[in-house]
């Protein structure tokens, strides 16, 4: 099989690539991606020379590439490639329009024109909007709250109105929280974390009561894995971990695993429209294709806490330069 995993030098793109090439010899991966502040190439070094990978620098919103690529041959597209953080999206909406709606598209076009035979939409939880009780389903309306899942969402109808019109084999996957290793530490367990190594106060937004449910890298690729051998063109489905914390859960864990006390806790302002509760039903997953989380939250956070520790000069590297001008724009004057 000849994979075109766009964003493929991202958290989960990345770990999604090193998953697929030791879990399947006969998969043949080319790896676009634009290398933002979250492509890091770092991420995929072990797998220079490898016969079954290669990388490509670029833009999915560039047709002119997206047509070459797809022209040399190409079974699955796994779109991985998007703005993907909420603050971020607060700041300056331009970017996400851009690349999560516009790119897109164009891959949604080049998937009409060279026939796919399936094109999966990595999505999350965060089109649907907040719940207060209860779980959503695939059925569920969205009702995004930001710039950043106002577009997933217009991207997952792009999808379906692409499927429904031009019977792309488009399937949309809607995940919850992911952590684990390679992930920037702009998100809240890798800021956490490396917040604390620097001996750097936790910004908290809010009461920290918010609540999201937490998957470990590694379930969310297995996840993947079954959608793309089973999954059915024009479906959607939820992919959660089960474990729902408030986010002051969450980082009391984290102390508790670091040995640091709760007064490195720093409570900011909290961000415009943030939502209180995320939580889907995963049920059609587990009885269309058979998937479940098998990590357990406690051994997965333990292990992403002993990546963070031994491979310090990878994420210092990123929290220098650009990175600390968004940090003490988001943070430092609230």
């Amino acid at each position: 099989m000849r994979l075109l995993v766009t964003g493929g030098a991202g958290f989960i793109g990345s770990n999604f690539i090193h998953y697929a090439i030791n879990e399947h010899p006969d998969w043949q991966i080319t790896n676009l991606d634009k290398l933002t502040y979250a492509g890091n190439l770092e991420n995929l070094k072990d797998l220079e020379g490898n016969a079954r990978y290669r990388f490509v620098k670029g833009d999915i919103a560039n047709r002119r590439l997206i047509d070459r690529l797809l022209g040399e041959g190409v079974d699955v597209i796994v779109n991985f490639a998007a703005e993907s953080h909420v603050d971020r999206s607060i700041l300056d909406a331009s970017p996400f329009i851009e690349t999560n709606v516009k790119g897109t598209q164009v891959l949604l076009e080049g998937a009409r024109k060279y026939s796919i035979t399936k094109f999966i939409q990595v999505s999350t939880d965060e089109v649907y909007g907040s719940i207060e009780n209860g779980r959503f389903t695939e059925k569920s309306p969205l009702a995004p709250s930001s710039p950043y899942s106002a577009s997933k969402a217009a991207a997952d109808l792009l999808c379906l109105a692409y499927y429904k019109t031009h019977r792309v084999p488009v399937i949309i996957t809607r995940c919850t929280n992911n952590f684990g290793p390679y992930q920037v530490p702009e998100k809240l367990i890798p800021l956490a974390i490396t917040n604390v190594l620097e001996d750097k106060p936790i910004p908290v937004y809010g009461d920290g009561l918010n609540v999201r449910d937490w998957i470990f890298v590694i379930d969310h690729c297995r996840a993947l894995d079954a959608v793309i051998q089973k999954g059915k063109p024009g479906e959607i489905y939820n992919i959660g971990g089960g474990n729902e914390k408030t986010n002051l859960e969450l980082i009391h864990r984290l102390l508790e695993l670091l040995n640091k006390p709760r007064s490195l806790i720093q409570f900011v302002a909290d961000r415009p429209a943030h939502d209180r509760r995320y939580a889907l039903d995963c049920t059609k997953i587990a009885n269309e294709l058979g998937w479940q989380p098998v990590y357990s939250f406690d051994k997965a956070l333990s292990a992403t806490v002993d990546w963070y520790l031994k491979n310090e000069s990878w994420w210092r590297s990123i929290k220098s330069g650009e990175y600390a001008k968004y940090y003490r724009k988001m943070y430092l004057k609230r």
